[in-house]
């Protein structure tokens, strides 16, 4: 297909393509003429997963381009895939944080986890964040929040494929960037339920009924 078709079947406008084939986030068409090329199947499927990453992934184009790369290296172990992407989805600080405290948290949690961890840097400046606006952050509240996030990632784990070591390194990379709106979405929608019934709702006309609940009351 000509490049026309590729951004029609993609959603995007061509300059949308010619900017990505340029960052190198779409591999290039087969050359069909001296300023011409076909592109497949294989394209469209990239595009798509360009997009999604950049959209709900919500990573910058280098950061995207870190992803794809992770995903594309046929040497990459899992384990290596997932620090990727974690590297990915981890905001870049020029500061150094003490990781004292996020350590302490995690080795209370019995967690294996390497000091140069993304994500370790990520806590470490979240608990600072917290500190320095006096948030009485407990022991209790965070061994709550790394209980649900030790099922979530176990669940995570459990659910990679194992019929190619690229299958799943392509599930390890894309779950984790991709997931991360969805885990957040829950939580916001998790706080909204707990507080209508801690604090009562001010108009119950506006919120959802359970399914079990409506069939209860239909007596199904």
């Amino acid at each position: 297909m000509r490049i026309s078709e590729l951004a029609r079947r993609g959603g995007v406008p061509v300059g949308t393509v010619k900017y990505y084939l340029r960052e190198g986030l779409l591999p290039p068409g087969e050359a069909t003429s001296a300023t011409q090329a076909s592109y497949d199947e294989g394209h469209v499927e990239r595009l798509t997963l360009v997009r999604a990453l950049l959209g709900p992934g919500g990573l910058s184009i280098a950061r995207a381009r870190e992803v794809l790369a992770a995903v594309d290296d046929p040497s990459i172990s899992v384990h290596d895939a997932l620090g990727a992407a974690c590297a990915a989805t981890s905001e870049p600080s020029p500061q150094t944080t003490d990781l004292a405290a996020a350590m302490a948290h995690v080795g209370r949690w019995g967690w294996w986890v390497t000091e140069d961890s993304p994500a370790l840097q990520d806590l470490a400046r979240a608990l600072a964040a917290a500190q320095e606006v006096d948030l009485d952050v407990t022991e209790a509240h965070l061994d709550a929040y790394a209980e649900a996030a030790a099922r979530v990632g176990r669940a995570d784990v459990a659910a990679v494929p194992t019929s190619s070591q690229a299958d799943a390194v392509r599930y390890v990379v894309l779950g984790t960037v991709l997931m991360d709106p969805v885990l957040l979405a829950l939580r916001r929608l998790a706080q909204e339920d707990a507080s209508g019934r801690r604090f009562g709702a001010q108009d119950l006309s506006g919120l959802m009924v359970p399914l079990a609940a409506d069939r209860t009351a239909a007596g199904t």
